[in-house]
């Protein structure tokens, strides 16, 4: 008898529908057809024991499965539940009529009980496209694909209900979300907040900037300077996520497994890889490309503490991100591109030893020493970086006060005024929101300058010997400055300013 159940794959982030197609003959066998990997073609020693365990069992019988499309290389020990629905059924132990309306996915354990999946939000968003009525999967996925309205989602915790369900229609639990009303509940403030933050004025006036912008940033000081206080605080003044933002980053997390017993992320994630970090697992890729951090941290920050310290070719293969905002992963028989709109926040010591520039302490580190040091950061990499900025410690009298310092809603109301107003400036352009997103056109575009603003700049490129690319950054942060004060032109201030965050550009940082 032959059987056709429906399960699905996802490749990158979005998800194709597998038809497994179950026939059982005459003879004596089992063969899986389909380019399944070695966790599926295990499958039956699970599927075998869990029917066993809940009073069925693989029929002693030629069982032929083909996974379909055959071409497509299917992956993992989610198509476990889908496996053995088509054989109960194609075996005559379970009857049903309803297998072609429902998409089934699910991990067996031995007892038959369900263990998560990843990709739960892009299969069932799959489903609902191609016209399925619902989602049968396990129970710590089902608020995920709850998110998406008009598919019925079904969570199992047994094999045994999902059994029931299509044997003898007792039901199983429907998962309701109302997503819009979970979201805008869940829109809570993250626990850090820049009224812990004592002193350091000039430090979260760029943070601001940054935060208004979307510009990278790179914070230079010694150790103890507060520069990972700093940068934790970060998504709390960042502009709150649309919902479609949510939506989106919800998908990728869901890929990787990151998504369980809770639906839909309305917080900007915050990613700290350490420095050991390979450059796969940075960008994403393998041998089954998986999403890496910078696509982790789309619509959200990165941040990369100690940035000397990471190696220099895992740096150097975030350049093509940073300018993309997405990071394609080609190989010989496919490509699948991951998006990774990101904030970078970078921070680093001045030095092998830290304290270089601190008048208070002795400096430790050779100029060879030092220029080895800073020298892992390449040019390219330092001109994507929109803001560099000194972090000096704070003095005693500043830790010691017990008034606190301006709140990050405070700070969070002007940064969502001024990202309106960039918000009206691009919207007739598709994919630029907000300044750091502006290509070289734009920029000549919604960034003139008078003449005095102009010549300060001159003087400021000749003398520091910047890029090209430095400059149209310096443009950009100027444009968020005059944002901020909700100013349509550029002056002088303005620029005067941007120049400022270019400290790593200054003679005596890289020689």
């Amino acid at each position: 008898m032959l059987t056709k159940v429906y399960g699905s794959a996802v490749f990158g982030v979005e998800a194709t529908t597998i038809t497994v197609e179950v026939n059982v003959d005459r003879g004596v066998g089992y063969h899986l057809v389909g380019l399944p990997d070695n966790a599926i073609k295990e499958s039956n020693y699970r599927i075998a024991a869990a029917l066993l365990n809940n009073g069925y069992k693989i029929p002693g019988k030629k069982i032929t499965i083909n996974m379909a499309p055959a071409d497509l290389r299917k992956e993992g020990s989610a198509y476990d539940l889908t496996l053995a629905v088509g054989i109960l059924t194609a075996s005559g132990q379970i009857q049903s009529e309803n297998l072609e309306k429902y998409i089934i996915m699910g991990e067996l354990s031995l007892d038959g009980s369900l263990q998560p999946i990843k990709g739960a939000l892009p299969i069932a968003i799959k489903a609902r496209e191609e016209g399925f009525d619902g989602f049968i999967l396990p129970k710590e996925n089902a608020k995920e694909a709850a998110i998406v309205s008009d598919l019925k989602v079904y969570g199992a915790d047994n094999i045994k209900e999902v059994i029931d369900f299509f044997d003898t229609g007792k039901p199983l639990e429907q998962i309701v979300v109302d997503t819009r009303k979970e979201f805008y509940k869940s829109l809570d403030f993250p626990e850090f907040d820049f009224s812990d933050v004592k002193g350091q004025e000039s430090i979260k006036r760029c943070m601001e900037i940054a935060a208004a912008g979307g510009h990278n940033i790179i914070l230079i000081g010694p150790p103890g300077a507060g520069k990972t206080m700093l940068a934790k605080r970060l998504p709390s003044i960042l502009p709150p996520m649309t919902l479609h933002e949510a939506l989106e980053t919800t998908k990728i997390h869901s890929v990787v497994g990151k998504i369980k017993n809770m639906g839909l992320m309305s917080q900007r994630p915050f990613r700290s890889p350490h420095h050991t970090i390979s450059d796969v697992a940075l960008v994403g890729g393998g041998t089954y490309p998986q999403p890496g951090e910078i696509s982790l941290a789309h619509n959200g920050v990165l941040f990369l503490d100690e940035l000397p310290e990471f190696k220099r070719g895992v740096l150097e293969v975030m350049r093509q991100p940073l300018e993309d905002r997405e990071v394609t992963i080609s190989r010989a028989k496919f490509t699948v591109t991951y998006p990774s709109s990101f904030m970078l926040v970078a921070s680093m010591n001045p030095s092998p030893g830290g304290y270089f520039n601190d008048p208070d302490a002795p400096v430790t580190s050779s100029p060879a020493e030092m220029q080895r040091y800073l020298g892992k950061i390449s040019g390219p990499l330092l001109d994507r970086i929109d803001i560099h900025i000194e972090v000096t410690p704070v003095p005693f009298e500043k830790l010691s006060e017990d008034r606190k310092g301006e709140g990050s809603v405070d700070i969070r109301n002007r940064v969502i005024a001024a990202r309106e107003i960039q918000t009206q400036r691009f919207k007739d352009l598709e994919k630029v929101h907000y300044n750091a997103q502006m290509n070289t056109k734009q920029i000549r575009e919604f960034c003139k300058l008078d003449t005095a603003s102009l010549k300060l700049l001159k003087n400021a490129m000749e003398r520091l010997n910047l890029s090209a690319r430095a400059y149209d950054r310096i443009l950009k942060v100027a444009r968020t400055i005059a944002d901020l004060e909700n100013k349509e032109d550029i002056d002088g201030n303005h620029i005067g300013e941007a120049i400022q965050y270019r400290s790593l550009d200054r003679e005596g940082w890289l020689g």
